[in-house]
């Protein structure tokens, strides 16, 4: 197989030796046969399972971690967070938890947020899929609430929210808007509603005791910026990228 660095951004609020954290970009293809341009993570996508393995693997390579030690989820934009011990594809969830040293927890977006959450002191890492179905389900503060059963203090958990849709390109019809905190919906810009998606899933954190200064909220927009995949964009032609976060003592 032929290597290829895949482009990862590395979240600075995991300074830590105890968590590190990676985003996947869109980058480039592996394999001149793929249908999806650029690095594709997603077996949910319209792309062959072989190159989607095939890069699961490069990506595995370059986070120095066993592909069999990596969780990933088949989601289903729901609320649900899995506790997992080890690797591999787990159905129907759309979050994990572990406090098992050298396990992975991947998260796959492109457009919704991908929320890592580690706790470097009681040893816990959480990671969640925060389209705006899980948002307004609660998903994130369900993943602080289930750090805190295993020990951890909200003051003490950091917490990388990707790159996701911005409220400028995030237009949404009365029922959606309607289930978002008012502060979190323009109806005054737009002709319909715009949701600050990032905004209602910052504020989730603040309110569920987790400190501003732990909290780094990427400020890219999926849909403005061509190295992200954003499914709004580009629909069925959109690949997946991940994020994710691992315990490492």
């Amino acid at each position: 197989m032929k290597y290829y660095q895949p482009e990862l951004l590395i979240p600075e609020v995991f300074n830590h030796e105890a968590l590190t954290g990676w985003f996947s970009l869109k980058g480039k293809a592996l394999r001149e046969t793929a249908k999806i341009e650029g690095f594709n993570l997603g077996f949910n996508t319209d792309e062959t399972s072989e190159v989607i393995q095939n890069n699961r693997e490069v990506l595995a390579k370059a986070l120095d971690t066993e592909l069999a030690d990596i969780a990933f989820a088949n989601q289903v934009h729901g609320s649900d967070i899995a506790e997992v011990n080890e690797g591999g594809i787990y159905d129907k969830v759309d979050g994990f938890i572990t406090s098992q040293k050298g396990i992975a927890l991947a998260i796959q977006v492109a457009d919704c947020a991908a929320v890592l959450l580690g706790d470097p002191i009681a040893k816990v890492i959480a990671a969640v899929h925060a389209g705006w179905r899980g948002a307004v389900a609660g998903i994130v503060p369900k993943a602080i609430e289930k750090m805190m059963a295993k020990g951890s203090e909200p003051e003490d958990i950091r917490v990388f929210i990707s790159p996701c849709i911005s409220l400028e390109n995030f237009e949404v019809g009365m029922e959606v808007a309607k289930q978002f905190p008012p502060q979190f919906v323009d109806r005054e810009s737009f002709t319909k509603p715009h949701v600050d998606l990032k905004g209602f899933i910052t504020d989730q954190l603040v309110s569920s005791g987790v400190r501003e200064k732990n909290i780094e909220a990427d400020t890219h927009c999926t849909f403005d910026q061509e190295n992200l995949y954003s499914y709004r964009r580009n629909g069925r032609q959109s690949g997946r990228m991940v994020g994710i976060i691992k315990l490492t003592i």
